[in-house]
């Protein structure tokens, strides 16, 4: 039976009821909630990997207009999120105030996503504005499906050891879902015959997982706790405000989007890298892919028990110094073994792995920091600020790598296959790659001494050790 659809009129909000009681959820809701990576992953992945590319390699579009043509529609989100983020607060339904969300902004996205590869123009500034316009409405439609589903752990469990299993079984699928679409969707890209054949083949592909990641993320959550959400802020001036107003939230915020800046900016150039750097064009970044997530799929246990043993933000700031020490050693991909250079690109993936699961576990200990300090649960709120710094970070790094390809003077061919390469745009293919994202993830981790949340009250568990709080260390 249909629901009938979502009330979002200016009512007053109801009153907060307790999220989830003790917290504990069943495994098929860990389970069902983690499936909506595979829409967000899918979506994170393949336009960070395949659409400047794309847009360079096939459109033949010029690598600075690419790269605004990639940055500009996702940068759109960040006016975007926070509607969502507040829309979804006032959302009323049968099926609680994100659910309805899942559904039907999912559904529009995989549709969406399809279409953006569906250019009706071979080359030209006609394919190049097309796909800018289909962007841009997959990512508006993105936006509403992420804030609600990102909102939802804060209201399915008080719990901060089950918020953290629950996003470890969230970034397990979301690795599974990277190494899905990163990895197959160039080779169903050259199964399709390359090209803009091909492409059109990729984003059916991709539109299938995102539509079933959607559904599953729907189906999965039907039977687990949600409180109805509180008060909520009418503008986006009083939605910074609130954010302004929790420090740890703040440096956390800021933290992840210039780290999720530098991690696009590898997607971004995996193709590149593979194919100027490696000289393995058909292969290399299927290989990539396979190094970078499949660690990341083994070592979850791994950075769970570290998380309870050193506190989220310790592993956090662990995981980032892993991930860009990984990326920094990369700099001597031209005269290192092949070997050697997936080994670091699996040492990116272990700190990658890291570097979301704390981010995202701690994005929670925030939102019911603040509701503990001031009694109001506005998950959508934060959330909706979240997702659109996050949205912000993953369009930059495309973009920053566009510009790097610019300045070099990357050629670009409307051939499907990427044209001969002068000396200049290969340095800054290989310096775009490595030093740049480490340099974006690194140091900014000095702004986590921020970072201090009061430790919650967990039963059966060390409070101060699944807290974001180190209290070891001054």
């Amino acid at each position: 039976m249909d629901a009938p659809p979502p009330d979002t009129g200016s009512r007053p909000a109801a009153p907060a009821v307790p999220a989830g009681g003790g917290g504990v959820l069943p495994r098929r809701v860990h389970a069902g909630y983690a499936l909506g990576s595979l829409a967000t992953g899918a979506f994170g992945t393949v336009p960070g990997l395949l659409l400047l590319p794309y847009l360079t390699d096939t459109l033949g579009v010029a690598a600075g207009v690419a790269a605004l043509l990639v940055l500009l529609p996702k940068a759109w989100d960040v006016l975007v999120n926070p509607v969502a983020g507040r829309v979804s607060d006032r959302t009323r339904s049968r099926w609680g105030p994100r659910r309805p969300w899942l559904l039907g902004a999912g559904s529009a996205l995989a549709v969406l996503f399809a279409a953006i590869f569906a250019a009706p123009f071979d080359a030209g500034p006609a394919a190049g504005a097309y796909v800018a316009v289909t962007f841009l409405a997959t990512a508006t439609a993105f936006a509403f499906f992420q804030v609600p589903y990102v909102a939802m752990p804060a209201e399915l469990t008080d719990d901060a050891a089950e918020r953290t299993r629950l996003m470890s079984w969230r970034i397990a699928v979301l690795a599974l879902a990277i190494l899905i679409s990163g990895a197959v969707a160039p080779m169903v890209v050259t199964a399709g015959g390359d090209g803009v054949a091909g492409h059109r083949w990729m984003g059916v592909f991709v539109a299938a997982l995102i539509a079933l990641g959607a559904l599953g993320a729907f189906l999965g959550t039907r039977d687990a706790p949600t409180g109805a959400v509180g008060q909520t802020e009418p503008t986006l001036r009083a939605q910074l405000a609130v954010a302004a107003g929790n420090r740890p939230f703040r440096a956390l915020l800021v933290c992840f989007v210039v780290q999720s800046a530098g991690v696009a900016t590898i997607l971004a150039g995996v193709s590149y890298f593979a194919g100027q750097i490696l000289r393995d064009p058909a292969t290399g970044p299927t290989l990539l892919f396979a190094c970078f997530v499949g660690p990341a799929l083994l070592v979850m246990p791994l950075w769970t028990r570290a998380g309870a043993r050193l506190g989220k933000r310790s592993a956090l700031v662990t995981a980032s110094l892993l991930l860009a020490a990984g990326a920094l050693a990369l700099v001597a991909a031209p005269v290192l073994p092949a070997v050697a250079v997936y080994a670091l690109v699996a040492l990116i993936g272990v700190g990658y792995a890291g570097q979301q699961v704390f981010a995202l576990a701690m994005l929670p200990d925030c939102i019911a920091h603040e509701t503990t300090r001031t009694g109001r649960r506005q998950a959508g709120v934060f959330t909706g600020l979240w997702t659109a710094g996050e949205t912000f970070g993953l369009a930059l790094g495309p973009g920053i790598y566009g510009l790097v390809l610019q300045l070099g003077g990357y050629v670009p061919s409307d051939t499907g296959a990427a044209a001969a390469q002068p000396d200049s745009a290969r340095l800054g293919i290989l310096l775009g790659f490595t030093v740049l994202p480490a340099l974006l993830i690194a140091p900014v981790t000095l702004l986590l001494r921020r970072y201090l949340v009061a430790a919650p009250a967990v039963a059966g568990a060390d409070a101060t050790a699944l807290s974001g709080k180190d209290t070891t260390r001054p």
